[in-house]
């Protein structure tokens, strides 16, 4: 063969395994068993955390057709439903989407939601290109200091009388 074939396969060979270690580490969602939350996909969240709130917020406001349901990290069902799934609830630095049996978290859990919203937060997607490492170690940075550059809550959201049926316990 020659150098230039070889060198042709090379490459291919490894823009290849690289995309192979990507779809990977994306597919690395965790099936879980049971019904909970029905057909609307559920949002964890750490319920004490001022910017985790500001995105369910942020996500009730811009869910027109009420799409999304939403518990606390802290709560009962999050506790019956993740507890077993080696999730670590004692430490909430996670945002994670329950949707058709399957767990997604950290950025791909939130470019989901973005894209369930529809146009114009569905264009996050293009951040899909990036590496899932990369993605979640910028996700990571912010996790880890949630609580100081935005704050923290002494108790969880409480859900107004018109999102009552939004929220799970």
């Amino acid at each position: 063969m020659s150098g230039a074939k070889v060198r042709f396969y090379q490459h291919f060979s490894q823009q290849t395994a690289a995309l192979c270690v990507y779809l990977l580490m994306e597919a690395k969602n965790v099936r879980l068993s049971g019904d909970v939350g029905g057909e609307h996909p559920i949002l964890f969240f750490d319920g004490v955390c001022n910017l985790c709130n500001s995105s369910v917020d942020f996500v009730v406001r811009n869910d027109k057709r009420k799409h999304f349901r939403f518990a606390a990290l802290q709560s009962n069902t999050a506790a019956k439903l993740l507890g077993d799934h080696s999730i670590n609830l004692d430490d909430p630095s996670s945002f994670i989407l329950y949707q058709n049996g399957m767990i997604q978290h950290k950025s791909s859990a939130a470019l989901a939601v973005l894209n369930k919203l529809g146009f114009p937060f569905s264009l996050a997607r293009i951040f899909k290109v990036l590496p899932l490492f990369i993605r979640d170690r910028v996700y990571d940075l912010v996790a880890r200091n949630r609580y100081r550059w935005f704050g923290k809550k002494e108790t969880c959201r409480f859900p107004t009388e018109e999102e009552r049926g939004l929220f799970l316990d």
